[in-house]
């Protein structure tokens, strides 16, 4: 009697993908974003394959309540580069905390995804709400706890 060995690859039409929501209350930045880029990527999912879009939408709410730990909103700093000559400008996170929270915490997701065509498709599954409202509730996203 013949074995069948054959390891299973998703393909990328057959793939159903989850609606979930998180609250980022109280959550550490960096932990909340390397737990939903793995969701993003799919790697929740026994059918993972590396070169297919597995992951799942993600809504995340309350993002001005995650917290940075140490002295992260004094030390640490948002810089990007204009284009232009002497351009580099940088905010500090206890600002840019106050002002766009929902961009700082889009921003620590994006870094953790892959740099590349892929990661740009799986960033679009992203949904990222400053206040505990969304207007996602047509999906009927499911709760999702974080540890």
């Amino acid at each position: 009697m013949a074995k069948n060995n054959k390891s299973f690859m998703a393909k990328p039409g057959e793939v159903e993908s989850k609606w979930y929501v998180v609250d980022a209350t109280d959550m550490v930045l960096g932990r909340l974003a390397s737990q939903v880029a793995a969701i993003l990527k799919g790697k929740n999912k026994p059918e993972y394959t590396p070169n297919v879009d597995c992951g799942d939408h993600v809504i995340i709410i309350n993002c001005e309540k995650v917290r940075l730990t140490g002295k992260k909103l004094e030390d640490k700093y948002y810089r990007y580069h204009t284009g232009f000559i002497g351009g580099l400008k940088e905010i500090q996170y206890k600002k840019l905390m106050a002002e766009k929270p929902d961009f700082a915490v889009y921003k620590a997701v994006k870094g953790m995804l892959p740099k590349n065509s892929l990661g740009e498709k799986m960033l679009k599954k992203l949904r990222v709400y400053a206040g505990p409202e969304h207007s996602n509730q047509a999906q009927c996203p499911v709760e999702l706890k974080l540890n």
